[in-house]
């Protein structure tokens, strides 16, 4: 038995929030440790998890989704890190789907992803609901029982799993991409920086993603992530995406990726990305 400690970061989204909670407690194979950071929390966020005893780090403003992840990481004590929005639905043996694929490797140099569902694309079908208090969790077990694809390549997206031993070593998410653009690719970026070759989405582990009121969409000034992670690595997350994890909607996972094949395109794509970096560095 695998456990896991679920890391929720939420700014004042209580609905979607007890929804998701409501999501891992029913539809979990054993108990999971979950740990939210709660910004502000004056929706009856912070109440509502002081109440139920569950665990929770807070801040009294929005420090952001990297700083709120990373505080909330410090609380974790399994052996495994898995990263939730607050507004996500797990499907049923969520849990038990991972631990089965965890089981596949020799090691921990893996990242798994689940797949997030559009509501606008099950709703045409399965009429799963847009919110909270019309979401109908029976027609989206349906749905995940019925739909069946391949498993990805190349995911960098959440819900995501690593090792905490894995987590400890890159320092989790980082800070100077708060409030959260750029923060994903920079991640799956330090973990390709330590030897992660495995970057898998798991068709099985679905989850609906009301999506677009997660904290970094709540009225916060974005970051220039692209600009960040650019100057950072030397070239921008679609580089990182295109030619390391080799992701996409088609792109069916096939096992361990391997470094960049260094063709003609490739190589004027990264020349592209050094004159992009010369002018950002000119207008300082």
């Amino acid at each position: 038995m695998i456990k896991f400690s679920v890391l929720i970061p939420t700014y004042n989204n209580f609905d979607y929030l007890k929804l998701a909670l409501k999501s891992i407690e029913e539809n979990s194979s054993y108990q999971h440790e979950i740990i939210l950071h709660i910004n502000d929390g004056s929706d009856g966020t912070l109440d509502y998890a002081k109440k139920n005893n569950i665990k929770h780090t807070h801040s009294i403003s929005n420090i952001g989704l990297c700083s709120a992840i990373n505080m909330a990481s410090e609380k974790a004590t399994t052996n495994y890190i898995l990263y939730v929005h607050d507004d996500m639905y797990l499907c049923q043996n969520w849990d038990k789907i991972l631990e089965d694929e965890i089981k596949k490797f020799e090691n921990d140099l893996f990242y798994l992803s689940g797949t997030n569902c559009d509501p606008k694309i099950l709703n045409t079908s399965y009429n799963t609901g847009y919110t909270p208090k019309n979401f109908n969790p029976k027609n989206f077990e349906k749905y995940c029982l019925d739909k069946k694809n391949n498993d990805l390549q190349g995911s960098h997206w959440a819900p995501h799993l690593i090792s905490k031993r894995l987590w400890s070593i890159v320092g989790g998410f980082s800070e100077e991409f708060n409030p959260g653009d750029g923060s994903d690719p920079d991640f799956c970026m330090k973990l390709w920086n330590n030897d992660v070759r495995i970057f898998k989405s798991l068709d099985k582990f679905k989850v609906f993603h009301f999506g677009s009121t997660t904290t970094r969409k709540k009225n916060v000034i974005k970051n220039n992530g692209t600009k960040k992670f650019l100057l950072k690595y030397g070239f921008n997350p679609k580089f990182f995406r295109k030619y390391y994890l080799r992701g996409g909607a088609n792109s069916v996972y096939d096992g361990p990726l391997t470094d960049p094949e260094k063709t003609l395109i490739h190589l004027l794509e990264l020349f592209i990305n050094k004159i992009k970096i010369f002018f950002y560095k000119l207008s300082f």
